[in-house]
């Protein structure tokens, strides 16, 4: 069958539509392998959530459980992690291509059912290889893309004496889009490809245990010894053996590196829910970022004062960190400073040249959108900088230079502790450049302490919650630095409570948005006592005479508090600092709400952790 070169691109279709994260696991050695795939799954279920399944081979023999569900849910119906077999491969799904249903849950089986694939990403031709395939004699069971990879792998296979690892060679070219996949043969082989997703192994004991997996939580309990594969690279892993080669067939090699996060980190401990523990992490991973290799920050600050002009970018939560790093670094640095959603900045790379900087934010450094920013800032020479959480990350290794946020894995979901410790990062960079103007450096001590107050207020905001769970719309006002955290706040209420929730340049509110302003309206006013508080308190005043519910956030004292039906008062920092407290109570507020409707707060629904996928 002569498989098509040429491929009509989807990337339009799915570029609206199409956002995709999932789990995918892999696991061969001397233990039983389905325990430790399901525990694997759980611990990076963030990823994904609404389908589960496993595979093991044992004997000649591929044995497959998956049903839809959580995967506590799922095991303790199908008793996935009953399954015999030293070698195997896992799954969590965040639905894409197909409805959330068993038949579209991974793995996914060949014909013969001899072979079994897991993926993460999507396969952008997979209609013209489907089609292609079912020509000769394949049947699918699936609406998934990813069946594809498994009736590729089939095809080859039989057509060149069952090489496995020519028809990985010839699989991995022929498909377009990106993905990680991991298959399982009969013939108890594990392989793996990379080319836009990240895939990871983990080496466990004496070199004898092996994992695959998309996130070193899959394997990080076991072992802190990893590989991390570049673009274009294949793993085959037969006995004890490790061989990697690229898409050519050429044998490459990786180093291997130790895993610097510690497992406690990625445990709930007290907390019901990684999000709440992550909130209250603050207090510490705020300035654990801080804490950079001097060569790096020397480094990245010298390539910042070269700059002509800077441009910032992220998405969602990170171009929030990018609004306020405008500010940041215009008011400091005096350098011309521009924030830009990473999904549109390929609309906006005229003025980019080799005088420019770019710095990328991202939590996971696996974002596509932020990703294809730097890829169009290469493009015109400019120099790209990163703020990264994983430094083994694509974005890591795409740039010049970057520095480590260092608040550890974020489980949850909605971005909490990374936020913060992006805007930690960006003001110490300012400080390193500027002496210290913004006071991050010189007043840790009392940042610290406001921190630690600020997450004391969690009953008050429990009350809060309670109070306004019910609200159908919830606008949060604020100028200046403030209006970043408005954007953020309504980011966290969406994501979290399922309450639309937006947040509003308090000069703004005259211009058209006073309109939606009534007595079901509930609106949050950040009114610190700064540059921006006389202001702001008229705008408040206007709003109560609509007869909306007033949150108020301030340090200002007590006199506010007749303004107000709720206030939150905030510990008094430096005005530029303030940012840092005052999301605070939003992201508990946000979490509170969601616990009041009875939301999961850690997995919110059509979610996923990180956007890899346009």
């Amino acid at each position: 069958m002569p498989l098509p070169e040429a491929y009509i691109s989807l990337r339009t279709v799915w570029r609206v539509v199409l956002f995709n994260m999932c789990s995918i696991i892999g696991y061969l050695g001397n233990s039983r392998a389905a325990p430790v795939l399901v525990e694997a799954l759980k611990k990076m279920e963030y990823r994904g959530y609404d389908s589960v399944g496993i595979a093991t081979s044992k004997a000649g023999r591929i044995l497959t459980r998956k049903g839809v569900g959580k995967v506590a849910e799922v095991n303790s119906l199908l008793h996935l992690d009953e399954l015999s077999g030293e070698i195997g491969i896992g799954h969590t799904r965040w639905a894409t291509h197909g409805a959330v249903t068993s038949s579209n849950a991974h793995p996914h089986s060949s014909c013969k059912a001899d072979i079994g694939v897991v993926h993460n990403g999507v396969i952008e031709n997979y209609h013209e290889l489907k089609e292609e395939l079912s020509k000769d004699g394949h049947i699918f069971k699936s609406d998934t893309d990813s069946e594809v990879i498994a009736h590729l792998l089939e095809h080859y296979m039989s057509r060149n004496n069952n090489d496995i690892k020519d028809a990985m060679i010839k699989t991995s070219n022929q498909l377009k889009g990106s993905f990680a996949f991991v298959a399982i043969f009969n013939n108890s082989t594990l392989c793996g490809s990379r080319f836009d997703e990240p895939l990871i192994v983990g080496i466990g004991k004496d070199k004898k245990e092996f994992f695959v997996s998309s996130d070193v939580l899959g394997f990080l309990m076991h072992t802190d010894q990893a590989v991390f594969l570049d673009n274009r690279d294949i793993i085959l892993l037969e006995g004890n053996e490790l061989s990697i080669f690229d898409f050519d067939g050429k044998e490459v090699s990786r180093p291997i590196t130790q895993v610097a996060w510690e497992l406690a980190d990625s445990e709930k401990g007290k907390y019901a829910y990684y999000t709440l523990k992550e909130i209250h992490e603050q207090v510490r991973t705020v300035f654990k970022s801080m804490e950079q290799k001097p060569t790096s920050i020397e480094t990245f600050c010298n390539i910042l004062k070269s700059a002509k002009d800077i441009y910032v970018t992220g998405s969602g939560t990170s171009y929030h960190t990018a609004l306020l790093a405008k500010n940041i670094l215009s008011k400091y640095l005096r350098i011309r400073t521009e924030a830009i959603m990473s999904s549109e900045f390929q609309y906006s790379t005229e003025s980019l040249d080799e005088n420019s900087v770019v710095i990328a934010i991202s939590q996971s450094g696996e974002t596509a959108d932020v990703l294809k920013s730097v890829q169009a800032a290469r493009k015109k020479r400019a120099k790209v900088l990163s703020i990264v959480n994983v430094t083994t990350s694509s974005l890591a290794r795409l740039s010049d230079c970057f520095l480590e946020v260092k608040c550890g894995p974020e489980i949850g979901v909605a971005a909490t502790k990374s936020f913060t410790s992006q805007l930690a990062v960006l003001y110490f960079i300012t400080d390193s450049i500027s002496g210290n103007l913004t006071g991050i450096t010189t007043n840790s001590a009392e940042l610290s302490s406001a921190i630690q107050q600020t997450l004391e207020l969690e009953p008050i905001v429990v009350e809060i919650a309670k109070d306004t769970k019910n609200a159908r719309d919830i606008y949060i006002v604020g100028r200046s630095i403030h209006f970043p955290i408005c954007l953020e706040a309504a980011l966290k209420i969406k994501e979290l409570a399922y309450i639309h929730a937006e947040g509003i340049a308090a000069g703004e509110l005259k211009h058209g948005p006073l309109a939606l302003i009534d007595k079901n309206s509930v609106v949050i006013i950040l009114n610190p006592n700064d540059s921006t508080y006389i202001d702001t308190v008229s705008n408040a005043h206007v709003i109560k005479s609509r007869g909306a519910k007033l949150i108020g956030i301030s340090d200002k004292g007590k006199d506010d508090d007749k303004l107000y039906d709720h206030f939150i008062k905030i510990p008094s920092v430096s005005e530029q600092l303030l940012p840092l407290i005052e999301i605070i109570p939003l992201q508990m507020l946000a979490y509170y709400l969601a616990l009041s409707n009875n939301i999961d707060p850690d997995y919110p629904r059509n979610l996923a952790k990180s956007v890899t996928v346009n």
